[in-house]
């Protein structure tokens, strides 16, 4: 896991009016201290940004594919318009595990997480500061999914929706909520498939209960729990994200159809500035950048092209059809993130207790 360091910068002062003209220039020539000469406008608060400056991109595991396109291109674009160069450095893991990360010393200056969820953790931790959702178009989320379903050839446990995986035949493979955000987006649609159709708490719980029994193993995150499904070959089900299904078809690695559950939860991935880091190592100019980068034309058709739905309007009308139509629900009908995590995801909260009894 990368943790970048900013370099020690001495600053020098010199007294100008001290000073010949002549020996200024010379100290200027040799680049050893930017000097205010009397008459002109510079200052040392008013220094030229420097000739390269880097950022760290902390996300979650399976943004890593649309991520490798999207940075040469910020990269590019930013040299053009400002002279300067930029390095963006990254860092992916489980969601949960890369906000945990960050508030234990890994110096991110911007998050693109699975759920706003986890930038909250960060954001009660002192490291973003609040409205941090207001900063950014579509309420700063970037990308958009649902959960799907990859089968077995032929589906021979005849799995289409919810309501199949509750049955002990069934090997059901997830990643663990504890760790990855597409988990808990998981266990959000499984719960939601039963409040949905009219079903109460209890009801909901008792069948999320169950359908964890089916549940073997428990990877940290989404890219493993694929890996443990399409390369390893076990389990009968896997629930990840539709991007997951749909870019491991584009590489090869799984031909065969997924199933999209209906009713389905919403997915929303959203981006952050580190208020606390980027002020302190001095990158906020260009950790907004990034973020609001984002949002443009060319970046939200590679998260496309990457299997995410887009958020933004012109993108999501050059990709109609491209994704299958399903009803959704959203974090909102929980009662929204902080509910969430303190009933299902926080200490001692449901998750803990279904763990406790299927372990």
């Amino acid at each position: 896991m990368y943790i970048p360091k900013t370099p020690d910068r001495t600053t020098v002062v010199f007294d100008s009016a001290k000073l010949s003209r002549r020996t200024v220039t010379r100290f200027a020539l040799l680049g050893l201290v930017g000097l205010a000469l009397p008459g002109t406008l510079a200052s040392s608060s008013a220094l030229a940004a420097p000739a390269k400056q880097e950022i760290l991109l902390v996300s979650y595991a399976v943004t890593k594919a649309a991520y490798d396109e999207i940075i040469p291109k910020f990269i590019a674009d930013w040299k053009k318009k400002t002279g300067q160069t930029v390095v963006v450095k990254t860092s992916y893991g489980g969601s949960g595990s890369q906000a945990r990360a960050v508030i234990d010393g890994l110096e991110a200056d911007v998050v693109g997480l699975a759920l706003e969820g986890d930038v909250i953790k960060l954001e009660e931790a002192g490291f973003i500061k609040s409205g941090w959702q207001n900063k950014l178009p579509n309420k700063s989320i970037i990308t958009n999914s649902v959960v799907v379903f990859f089968v077995r050839p032929g589906n021979p446990k005849k799995i289409n929706n919810w309501n199949d995986l509750n049955n002990n035949n069934v090997d059901v493979v997830t990643a663990n909520p504890k760790t990855s955000g597409g988990a808990r987006w998981n266990f959000l649609g499984i719960w939601g498939s039963v409040a949905e159709n009219g079903g109460s708490d209890k009801q909901a719980e008792s069948f999320i209960a169950t359908v964890y029994k089916n549940v073997d193993i428990l990877p940290k995150d989404a890219r493993e729990a694929t890996d443990i499904f399409v390369q390893k070959g076990q389990g009968d089900v896997l629930l990840n994200y539709e991007n997951e299904a749909i870019l491991a078809k584009q590489t090869g690695d799984w031909k065969v159809p997924f199933k999209v559950p209906s009713p389905n939860i919403l997915i929303e991935g959203p981006v952050a500035v580190i208020d606390k880091n980027v002020d302190k190592r001095g990158t906020r100019k260009v950790a907004k950048a990034f973020t609001e980068y984002l949002f443009t034309p060319l970046a939200q058709k590679i998260f496309a092209s990457k299997g995410f739905r887009p958020v933004t309007t012109a993108v999501k009308a050059t990709t109609k059809g491209k994704f299958p139509a399903v009803k959704t629900f959203t974090v909102a009908d929980f009662g929204g993130w902080k509910t969430v995590n303190k009933k299902f995801f926080g200490s001692g909260g449901l998750w803990d207790q279904i763990f406790s009894k299927t372990r």
